[in-house]
């Protein structure tokens, strides 16, 4: 499988375009529209390259590089419509690994991502997240293992996506808009209908009695939690 690239940027046309044109490149691609959902997803599948606009809501691309730094000391290159030279001299004082302007031609941005991913291979290797408990339910990101009860479950990898975001914060009620961005991208927004597939294919593997379910729960006219099992 290639290198795993985020993208973050609020134009879901540019998302779309970038996230089309990696894979065709040979990446996978993860795609966030603000730097608050980037971080959530970067917490479930560590990237190896994050691209990082600048000019996004709330949370600006300067104060998310020193999270991505920071917190998973991953290559970031920042991808933006500004040209001003203070944002480009003040986004490596901080720690970008390279930066490109839009416009730009997709090959260019190819060779930027692969000529970064050069430089950063070698780096100093970030520890494995540990194993998550919530209740009866053990999930090890790092052997994409899931077990209940101590019996291991076998998941599809969007299955446990979705799993491991409820996990990490048992017993808080989640949108089904959150769980769409940060387990399929921003892009699916709207389109509920995948998690409600994919909430029921998960109680019928992690449930005794899948039509009354004791670990995720629906909070009526919210959205779901994971019961903490406290």
């Amino acid at each position: 499988m290639g290198k795993h690239i985020l993208i973050v940027d609020d134009d879901a046309l540019m998302r779309r375009s970038l996230a089309f044109n990696l894979e065709h490149a040979g990446f996978r691609s993860s795609t966030a529209a603000n730097a608050e959902d980037a971080l959530a997803v970067a917490r479930q599948s560590r990237p190896d390259l994050v691209l990082l606009d600048i000019g996004l809501p709330g949370m600006d691309g300067l104060d998310a590089l020193k999270q991505f730094k920071a917190s998973f000391r991953v290559p970031v290159i920042f991808v933006t419509a500004r040209h001003r030279n203070l944002d480009e001299v003040v986004g490596l004082e901080l720690g970008a690994d390279d930066y490109i302007t839009k416009p730009f031609d997709v090959d260019v941005l190819v060779a930027h991502i692969k000529a970064v991913l050069r430089r950063s291979t070698g780096a100093e290797p970030v520890q494995a997240p540990e194993p998550i408990q919530a209740g009866e339910i053990s999930l090890n990101p790092t052997r994409h293992e899931v077990s209940v009860h101590e019996k291991t479950i076998e998941l599809s990898p969007r299955e446990f996506s979705l799993l491991q975001v409820l996990v990490q914060e048992p017993d808080r009620v989640f949108s089904v808009d959150e769980l769409l961005a940060r387990t399929w991208g921003a892009e699916f927004i709207g389109q509920s209908q995948v998690v409600y597939v994919h909430i029921r294919w998960l109680r019928e593997k992690i449930e005794a009695d899948p039509s009354r379910p004791t670990h995720i729960l629906t909070v009526r006219g919210v959205g779901y939690k994971l019961a903490g099992g406290k």
